[in-house]
Parts: C-alpha cells; structure tokens; sequence
C-alpha cells in the first residue's frame, strides 16, 4: 500500500495551481517578515500582540486579501494584506505583499545628553535616581 502525502503549499497557488483563499496568520506575518521567526510570530499571536479586523486572533487564524493585520511587537504595525505567502520570500517580494499603514513614529524629545553627578557626592537618594529617571526619558 503506498502512503500518501500531503500536498505541500507554495507561494500563493496550491499544487493544483489554485489560488489560496486564506493563509494562517502566523505563517503569513513571519513570511512578509514581520517577525523574525515563526514560533515568534506564534508566540505574539498567543500572547495576543496580534489581531485581525480588530478582533484578537490565534496562531492558525486565516487571513484573506484584504484584511487589517496590527502586529504589536516594539512598535504597532498596521498592514492591509495585498497577498498571501505561506513561504519567507525575499524582503522585496514581502513588501508587495502588504500595504503599510502604520504612523510615522513622533520625533524624540530632546534629552540631555551628559546627565552627571559631582563626583564624590555619594550613592544617589531615592528622589535623585527618580529625576535621573526622568531627565533620560524613563
């Protein structure tokens, strides 16, 4: 008896040359490299850093052309997607894949950038470490 194997997918068409209807949300944002690996891009969707259309989605949730993707890593991406991939291709091909509609980020305050203390005044009190803290921005 000879066993069957699955039918692997490629690059948006399945073996018969079909076009894919949806593509699993993991898969899809660690193909157009919005994340780095794929148990990353696992592990954002379990720890709900990902949804789609608004709605918190799992791991082997489809995404479809058309879709709002934010992916909450850092940074809040938002992307529409414009193309399914279940393969990582190259960065160009990805960018194709998807529209960006992400702000741009504000521009940095201004902070000082030599934040010393006199030398031999000692271990900071807990209010000194605290506008230290905010003199850097934390």
């Amino acid at each position: 008896m000879a066993r069957r194997t699955r039918p692997t997918r490629r690059s948006g068409t399945s073996r018969a040359g079909e076009a894919f209807v949806a593509v699993r949300v993991d898969s899809w944002i660690w193909a157009v490299r919005l994340t780095k690996t794929r148990s990353a891009a696992t592990a954002a969707c379990k720890a709900g850093h990902v949804r789609v259309n608004g709605e918190r989605a799992k791991p082997a949730q489809p995404v479809s052309v058309g879709d709002d993707v934010r992916v909450r890593i850092g940074d809040e991406r938002i992307v529409v997607v414009r193309g399914l991939l279940t393969k990582r291709v190259s960065a160009a091909v990805a960018a194709e894949s998807y529209t960006d509609l992400t702000p741009p980020r504000p521009p940095r305050a201004e902070t000082p950038t030599d934040v010393t203390r006199d030398r031999g005044s000692g271990r900071p009190t807990k209010r000194d470490r605290r506008d230290l803290e905010r003199l850097r921005g934390r």
